[in-house]
């Protein structure tokens, strides 16, 4: 999975910022990565992290080693570990009510079937997006990237 949202535009050619595709992988494998130490990266590890699998239990297990590897050598200080939630909201089969709220401050309102509609990275970017203290900027883009308003 390389692919990049049309919100990520603006950096992914550097890739200075974490994509929502490694930023979903890192929860995946409970691995918290901040901004200082992606940036302490080349520009063929970020990138090897984009390509890397992160889907079954064992490209999980391989990710979370690589990564924590690489911080470890970036940085010398081991990677701080995330819990994993066995069944992330992403995944779930309802809009979860924090981003109903989050869409409703800027007049949209997710349904059900908008919800089914959209990936699970998709689903992955509304949820990090709408959080606070995010860039708000970034959640109106991808409501109208996925044609949600």
């Amino acid at each position: 999975m390389t692919d990049f949202f049309e919100f990520e535009a603006d950096f992914v050619d550097s890739l200075r910022c974490i994509p929502m595709q490694v930023r979903c992988k890192l929860d995946t494998c409970g691995i918290k990565l901040k901004l200082s130490d992606w940036n302490q990266m080349t520009t063929a590890e970020r990138q090897a992290l984009v390509e890397l699998p992160c889907t079954t239990e064992t490209e999980i297990q391989s990710y979370h080693e690589h990564i924590q590897q690489l911080i470890l050598q970036r940085t010398g200080i081991p990677a701080t570990k995330l819990p994993i939630e066995s069944h992330p909201a992403w995944l779930d089969a309802t809009v979860p009510a924090s981003l109903q709220e989050k869409a409703q401050e800027l007049g949209v309102t997710l349904t059900q079937q908008h919800w089914a509609g959209l990936t699970s990275l998709q689903r992955f970017a509304l949820i990090k997006l709408s959080r606070p203290g995010h860039e708000n900027k970034n959640f109106e883009r991808a409501i109208a990237e996925f044609h949600l308003l």
